[in-house]
C-alpha cells in the first residue's frame, strides 16, 4: 500500500517532513511540486483505492467507463475486453475514436493531453458527452501513470493512429497508416507496472476474469443498446453479454434463485426536468417471499455502492406511496398499520438507475451519490408513477401490502427482543452472555474475540488465551441459519443474542438507527472452528450471519476466521504443525531426507479434527499467538454475486442449491459422509 486519502491535501504537493522533524522548521523549500502525473505515481491510492488487486481492476474500470459513455452517446454498440498471455489487458469499442487533431493550447494532439494531464478530456462541458460516468477527467491519465506501458490505437476519419505512452509519459511518436472510412473507435492495452502494485501472495492472479465479466454483465443490464465481450486468450474463456430488456432483465438475474412475491416486474422509466437540467430515471423492482432487501444503485452506469441522494429519494418515495395505498384503497383492518421503510423493504430486489449530466461523486471512486436535484426527482417519479402501477394491478398492491405488514408486526416482535437484549446487558454486565471472557483491555483498536465453536475448545481457548486483549465467546452447536428466518426468530436465537451482546454494535435489519461500528469493543472478530465438515458448516452459518445483518464489520475488515493446523508431524527432536496437505506431504519429504530414512512410517502424524484435541498452549501457540498464527480476513469483491451465493447456498429453495452442487461436484476435496 503506498498511501491513503487523508494522508495529504493535494496530490501534487507534498511537504518534506524528515527535514521538518530535524530542524522543526517549515518554509518554501520544504514544498515539492510534483510535475505531470508524478503526484499520481507518488500517491495512487487517491485515485484508484489502493495498490493491491481492487485498485488493479479499477485501472480496468476507467477505460471501461469511457467506452460505456460513447455507448450511452449512440456512438458505440461493441465493446470488448482481452486478456493477454503477457498479463496486459486489452479494451475496444467501436465508438468515434478519442480526437487526435492539435490542441491549441498545448500545441500536441488532443490523445497525449488526454494521456499525460489529469482533469483533461471532453467531458466537462455537456457538448461531447451530455452523460458521462468517466466525469472526472483523469480516467486515462491514471492509468497511463500506474502502466509499465500502454498503447493506444485510434480508428477515425480513414486513419489509424497509433502511439506508445509508459509510466504517465509519450513513449514514441504517433504512427499513422490509412485504414476505411467506416473503421472507428478506441483500442487501449496496457501493462500494471509492478513498481505501484503489490499482491499477498505471488500466486494471486494478476487480472480476475470473474471480477470483470461480473461488472460488464452489470454494465450490459444498464445499456442495453451495446453489446459486451470478455475474452481470456490464456485459458479460452469467453462471456458475451447483450440485454435488450435492460433493468428488467437484471431483476431476473437478481431473482433467478429466489420465489417472486408476484410475477410482473414494475418498471418505471420517465424523465425529472428542473431549471432546465434532465434527469433520466429508471427503476426496476420485484418482491420476492424471501426475507433479504437488495437495492442496486446507479448514476451514470456507475455503481454507486454507499447509495446516496438517488437511494435516499427512492426509500422516502417507496414508504410513502405504500402508507398512501393503504388508506386509499386497503380495507379498514390494514389501515391501522403505518409502514416504516424497513418494513416496505423487506424482500424487495429493485434497480434504481439515473443519468444526469452533472454528478457529483464523494470521490474519483465513485461510491456515494451527491446531488440533491436526484432525490426530488427519484422521489417524485416513483410516486407518481408507483401508485399508478398500484391502482392499475391491485392484487400486486394486496400482496405487497399485505407482505409489508407481515414484516411490520415481525419487526415490532425484533424490537421488543432487541430491547431485552438490551436490558439484560444493563442487569447483567458481570455475566455476559455465552459464557463470554472477557479481555482486561477496553481499547478496541488492540482487542480481539474468538467466537469458539463448543464448550470443550471454548475452555481450552480460555485457558490459552493472553487474557490483556483476547476475549473468548463459546457458541453450542449449529447457529440459526438466517437467510430463511425472519428478523424476531432471528433474536430470539441464544447465540446470535450472545453475538450480538458480547460485539456491542447493535444488528442491522430492526430499525435505521439501530446499529453503530463505533461501539464495536473489538476490532478483530475472530470465527474459531473445527477444521472439519461440521466447522466448515458453522463458519457458514456464522458468515451468512454477519453479511445479511452486520456487514459493516465485513467492509471495515474486521472479521477474520482462524485457520487451525490440519496435522502435527513428530520425530525424534522434530516437531511441526502444518496447516494443508500439501504442506504436511512437503515437511514429510523434508523429515525423510534430513534423517535419511528408507520410507515415512516412522513419523507420527496426528490429525486435529477438534480444537478441543489441543492442550490451551498448543491452541495458543498455533492459533491464538500473534506471532505464529494464521489469520484470513474475510473480504468479498463483488457484493452482487456473493449476495447470490448465499441466496443460493444457505436460501430456501432446493433446486439452485441442488444445481451448484451437480455443476461442482468435482472440485470437492473434503468430503465427509
Amino acid at each position: 500500500m503506498t498511501g491513503n486519502p487523508s494522508d495529504l491535501d493535494t496530490g501534487k504537493v507534498e511537504r518534506s517532513k524528515s527535514q521538518q522533524l530535524v530542524n522543526g522548521r517549515y518554509d518554501a523549500e520544504d514544498i515539492k511540486v510534483l510535475k505531470g502525473l508524478e503526484g499520481v505515481r507518488r500517491r495512487p491510492a487517491m485515485y484508484i483505492g489502493d495498490t493491491g488487486t481492487k485498485g488493479l481492476h479499477h485501472l480496468i474500470f476507467e477505460v471501461l467507463d469511457n467506452s460505456v459513455d460513447e455507448a450511452i452517446a449512440g456512438f458505440a454498440d461493441y465493446i470488448k475486453v482481452t486478456f493477454f498471455e503477457d498479463g496486459s489487458v486489452q479494451i475496444k469499442d467501436n465508438g468515434r475514436g478519442i480526437p487526435v487533431d492539435n490542441h491549441k493550447e498545448y500545441d500536441k494532439p488532443a490523445v497525449e493531453v488526454i494521456m499525460e494531464h489529469l482533469h483533461s478530456g471532453g467531458k466537462f462541458d455537456n457538448k461531447s458527452y451530455k452523460i458521462s460516468g468517466g466525469l472526472h477527467g483523469v480516467g486515462l491519465s491514471v492509468v497511463n501513470a500506474l502502466a509499465e506501458w500502454l498503447v493506444v490505437e485510434i480508428n477515425r476519419d480513414g486513419h489509424c493512429y497509433t502511439q506508445r505512452f509508459a509510466k504517465g509519459y509519450k513513449a514514441s511518436e504517433p504512427e499513422i497508416t490509412p485504414c476505411d472510412e467506416d473503421q472507428h473507435g478506441t483500442l487501449i492495452r496496457f501493462f500494471p507496472d509492478s513498481e505501484i502494485f503489490t499482491f499477498d501472495s505471488e500466486d494471486e492472479e494478476t487480472f480476475n476474469f470473474d471480477t470483470i465479466a461480473n461488472r460488464m454483465r452489470e454494465l450490459a443490464f444498464l445499456t442495453p443498446q451495446a453489446k459486451f465481450e470478455i475474452y481470456n486468450r490464456i485459458t479460452e474463456e469467453r462471456e458475451v453479454f447483450h440485454y435488450e430488456g435492460g433493468l428488467k432483465e437484471f431483476i431476473k438475474h437478481l431473482n433467478q434463485d429466489k420465489k417472486s412475491l408476484h410475477n410482473q416486474i414494475i418498471h418505471i422509466q420517465d424523465n425529472y426536468e428542473e431549471k432546465g437540467d434532465v434527469v433520466e430515471i429508471e427503476i426496476a423492482m420485484q418482491y420476492t417471499q424471501g426475507y433479504q432487501t437488495n437495492l442496486l444503485t446507479y448514476c451514470n452506469t456507475i455503481n454507486t455502492i454507499e447509495g446516496g441522494t438517488h437511494l435516499t429519494g427512492f426509500k422516502s418515495a417507496l414508504t410513502r406511496t405504500l402508507n398512501s395505498y393503504v388508506e386509499e384503497f386497503m380495507a379498514k383492518k390494514y389501515q391501522k398499520h403505518s409502514l416504516s421503510g424497513s418494513d416496505t423493504r423487506e424482500g424487495l430486489s429493485a434497480v434504481i438507475s439515473i443519468k444526469l449530466p452533472d454528478p457529483q461523486f464523494e470521490s474519483q471512486t465513485k461510491i456515494k451519490l451527491g446531488n440533491p436535484e436526484a432525490r426530488q426527482a427519484v422521489s417524485q417519479v416513483l410516486s407518481d408513477e408507483l401508485m399508478k402501477f398500484l391502482e392499475q394491478n391491485p392484487d400486486v398492491g394486496q400482496k405487497i401490502v399485505k407482505k409489508s405488514i407481515d414484516a411490520k408486526k415481525a419487526r415490532e416482535a425484533a424490537k421488543k427482543a432487541r430491547q431485552l437484549i438490551r436490558r439484560k446487558s444493563a442487569l447483567d454486565n458481570a455475566r455476559m452472555p455465552g459464557k463470554l471472557a472477557d479481555c482486561s483491555s477496553s481499547n478496541p483498536e488492540e482487542c480481539e474475540i474468538f467466537i469458539v465453536e463448543g464448550d470443550s475448545a471454548g475452555g481450552s481457548a480460555k485457558q490459552g488465551r493472553d487474557r490483556t486483549y483476547q476475549a473468548i465467546l463459546p457458541i453450542r452447536g449449529k447457529i440459526l441459519n438466517v437467510e430463511k428466518a425472519r428478523i424476531d426468530r432471528i433474536l430470539r436465537n441464544n447465540e446470535i443474542q450472545a453475538i450480538i451482546k458480547a460485539l456491542g454494535v447493535g444488528i442491522q435489519g430492526v430499525s435505521e438507527e439501530d446499529f453503530d461500528i463505533e461501539k464495536l469493543r473489538y476490532h478483530k472478530v475472530i470465527i474459531f472452528c473445527d477444521a472439519d465438515v461440521d466447522g466448515a458448516h458453522i463458519e457458514t452459518l456464522l458468515l451468512t450471519f454477519f453479511f445479511r445483518y452486520m456487514r459493516p464489520l465485513i467492509d471495515n475488515g474486521y472479521l477474520y476466521v482462524a485457520a487451525p493446523p490440519l496435522y502435527k508431524l513428530s520425530y525424534r527432536s522434530t516437531e511441526q504443525y502444518v496447516y494443508t496437505d500439501k504442506q504436511r506431504d512437503k515437511v514429510m519429504e523434508e523429515i525423510v531426507d534430513k534423517y535419511d530414512l528408507e520410507n515415512r512410517s516412522s513419523i507420527k502424524i496426528k490429525r486435529y479434527k477438534g480444537l478441543g484435541e489441543m492442550s490451551p498452549d498448543e491452541l495458543y501457540r498455533t492459533t491464538m499467538n500473534k506471532e505464529t498464527r494464521i489469520l484470513k480476513r474475510i473480504v468479498y469483491e463483488d457484493h452482487l454475486e456473493t449476495d447470490q451465493t448465499f441466496t443460493r447456498l444457505m436460501g430456501k429453495e432446493v433446486t439452485p442449491r441442488k444445481k451448484f452442487i451437480i455443476n461442482n461436484y468435482d472440485e470437492v476435496n473434503i468430503l465427509d459422509i
